[in-house]
């Protein structure tokens, strides 16, 4: 906790805002999506759907939580907590759903399900893409699927299983935006990164979650960015975002949120 706060105060004192982006693409992305403030009608969809799991009184018998959770023993927790923590650790479902509609995304990935928070985002943002989210705990997966087909939620497909088993079987050849958000690793994400680098395209985004979460996620990043396939990054704290843009030199960038 003391390694996030700490990197959160020198994020906040070293990231910069639009006038500060001289790439024509990464300024309209600024401008046209992170900072994008329209109140989009889905934004209700979303806030419905998690204030449902907030206030449930289901429970789940988790049996994988990854790097980020409590515990990695089975053990019976009830959905609101879930949620609580999920909200606490991803603070972008509405930059989510921005993202996927102002990059067009038809094809996304997901790493780590929990209750679909994001993933009803990516859903909402492009109701004619194809979404296939993976989670670790088939019963939270499955919870979660049923969860959907109450909200008439038809674009996503639902994979449960070790995500090193689970990926190099899938069948789509490419993705317009997969988002790592399944296991706080280094190690792990590294795999992962290293793994999904041929589902990748020229317009690709890959987001990975809590950058900042260990000293090891950060190094992590750090290695990511240092990939010769990767030429964009966008470092928002919370997220890192990584493009293949061949068109583009390499170029970092820590923006404000």
């Amino acid at each position: 906790m003391m390694y996030t706060i700490l990197s959160y105060i020198k994020y906040k004192l070293t990231a910069k805002n639009q006038h500060s982006v001289h790439s024509p693409f990464v300024y309209d992305l600024v401008t046209q999506c992170f900072y994008d403030s329209e109140s989009y009608p889905a934004y209700d969809k979303l806030k419905t759907y998690k204030e449902y799991l907030l206030a449930s009184d289901d429970t789940v018998q988790v049996t994988d939580l990854g790097e980020g959770g409590s515990s990695k023993t089975t053990e019976e927790r009830k959905v609101s907590a879930i949620t609580k923590i999920a909200a606490s650790l991803n603070k972008g479902q509405r930059l989510m759903y921005r993202l996927v509609k102002y990059l067009n995304s038809s094809s996304c990935l997901e790493l780590g399900t929990s209750l679909g928070n994001a993933t009803y985002a990516m859903a909402l943002a492009n109701t004619e893409g194809a979404i296939t989210t993976i989670e670790g705990c088939p019963n939270i997966s499955n919870y979660t699927a049923q969860r959907f087909k109450e909200n008439n939620i038809t674009n996503v497909s639902f994979l449960h299983g070790d995500f090193k088993h689970v990926l190099p079987n899938l069948e789509a050849s490419q993705y317009d935006l997969i988002f790592f958000d399944g296991n706080h690793n280094k190690d792990a994400t590294l795999l992962y990164f290293e793994t999904m680098l041929d589902k990748a395209h020229n317009d690709s985004v890959f987001i990975f979650d809590d950058i900042y979460w260990s000293k090891g996620m950060t190094e992590a990043w750090e290695i990511i960015k240092a990939h010769p396939r990767v030429t964009v990054t966008i470092d928002i704290f919370f997220w890192g975002l990584v493009f293949f843009r061949k068109e583009q030199g390499k170029e970092h960038f820590k923006i404000r949120m």
